[in-house]
């Protein structure tokens, strides 16, 4: 069993602790795991178990007890191409067939610390991955590096204030633009595309290099969307119709662009991809 603390300092206003602990510790770094800590009973404050009901308003003692996970013995090495650093944030290249973070060994979140320099903050913590890209996804991924930052992030892209902007393949006859709004688990969802080039395919009919701008973040919105209204996305084996699944090229979606001011510099930050190789050799014009 390993234990962490943390004692609160004198706050404005009380706090549910769901939402003042992202990023508190290293191993519950986003909501969803701070909420996994407090349904297994992990986190407790001054002694007694804590819940999502749980509310802080400052002095508290707050402690992590989590059992120890068995770290593999071989090293990851893993080249990583990083786009954007500083000491409270960096922006990495994500490749294809790769997952970000998890139980696997060969993962993003794992690799993140031989391919960043260490923040020189006093609240650095091990780099952690901001948001999810699917296993097959190519592009953009935002990482945390200190725990402010952690949880600050969380929060930009809970108020949406982190835009992003994909470009897919997507098979068919398509409208120009659009919107796609659809529930997905229960949800509402929205997207938005752009085709900004089309071209005849023999196999196909027809391949759309698309512009995409996801307005919520639901998992596997962008996939879903685009077979939703006919045109799924070239090289998805998930989400795709009969007969036009292609394979081995791997999936024709890429994370293009992030925009958001820096939380910390107030810097506007542009950052932008370029487009895999694949991509150009189907649309050489790029």
């Amino acid at each position: 069993m390993q234990t962490k603390t943390h004692i609160v300092p004198e706050l404005s206003k009380p706090i549910r602790l769901q939402e003042y602990g992202v990023g508190l510790f290293n191993l519950v770094f986003t909501k969803s795991a701070l909420k996994k800590a407090l349904k297994k009973q992990y986190i407790t404050v001054n002694g007694i178990i804590a819940t999502s009901a749980t509310f802080i308003s400052g002095g508290e003692t707050i402690c992590l007890t989590i059992p120890e996970i068995s770290k593999p013995r071989t090293k990851l090495i893993l080249k990583l191409n990083v786009l954007y650093e500083d000491d409270y944030l960096a922006v990495i290249h994500k490749p294809g067939g790769i997952l970000v973070s998890g139980n696997s060994f060969k993962t993003v979140a794992n690799a993140l610390i031989q391919n960043l320099k260490p923040s020189s903050l006093l609240d650095r913590t091990t780099p952690q991955p901001i948001h999810r890209l699917d296993y097959p996804t190519t592009g953009l991924l935002l990482i945390g590096k200190t725990n402010s930052s952690i949880r600050t992030l969380n929060k930009m892209f809970q108020d949406k204030k982190i835009k992003k902007s994909y470009y897919a393949v997507a098979i068919g006859k398509m409208k120009p633009k659009g919107e796609i709004t659809t529930d997905i688990d229960n949800k509402t969802s929205r997207s938005l595309y752009k085709v900004k080039a089309s071209l005849a395919s023999e196999r196909f009919d027809i391949l759309n290099l698309v512009k995409l701008k996801p307005k919520t973040g639901r998992k596997h919105q962008l996939r879903k969307h685009l077979t939703s209204i006919g045109n799924p996305i070239l090289g998805d084996k998930e989400y795709n119709i009969e007969h036009l699944v292609l394979n081995g090229k791997g999936l024709y979606l890429h994370a293009y662009s992030l925009k958001f001011t820096h939380p910390f510099t107030q810097e506007k930050l542009i950052i932008k991809d370029e487009l895999p190789e694949k991509f150009k050799k189907i649309f050489d014009s790029i």
